[in-house]
């Protein structure tokens, strides 16, 4: 049996140390109100302040298998809830444990922080199909 992987490691820069503090209590309250939920979205990721001084970065990243949805959703919210603006974007990648047809690959997604939502994206296996067929893959 094969395991796949969605795997990601990224910054958001929120913008104040404080912020990054309270950014990773709302993730952890997040959490804590997902145990109670029949449909869990707080999960496949991690949140952790970079702790430097003066530093208001968070780190966001997957162990095992990420959910690439859940982290838009995360950024979006600390978007609302601590007014961030401007773009911000992460890679991911897909893997396996085993050699499988269409099992590897992966992307980017692109957020408005300040419109609080997502601009843009691509996916590796999407775009390498459209460009084999013939269609311009960035349209």
């Amino acid at each position: 049996m094969a395991d796949y992987y969605t795997h990601f490691s990224c910054l958001l820069d929120v913008g104040a140390p404080e912020i990054a503090a309270r950014a990773v209590d709302l993730y952890l309250h997040l959490q804590d109100e997902d145990q109670e939920s029949a449909e869990p979205q707080w999960h496949g990721f991690d949140v952790s302040r970079i702790n430097e001084p003066g530093r208001s970065l968070l780190w966001i990243h997957s162990e095992d298998s990420g959910d690439v949805e859940n982290v838009v959703a995360f950024v979006l919210r600390c978007a609302e809830e601590f007014d961030l603006t401007g773009l911000w974007g992460f890679t991911y990648s897909h893997s396996c444990s085993r050699p499988r047809i269409d099992a590897f690959g992966g992307g980017a997604q692109v957020l408005d922080l300040g419109a609080r939502k997502s601009i843009g994206w691509m996916d590796a296996a999407h775009w390498l199909q459209a460009a084999l067929q013939g269609i311009d893959p960035d349209e």
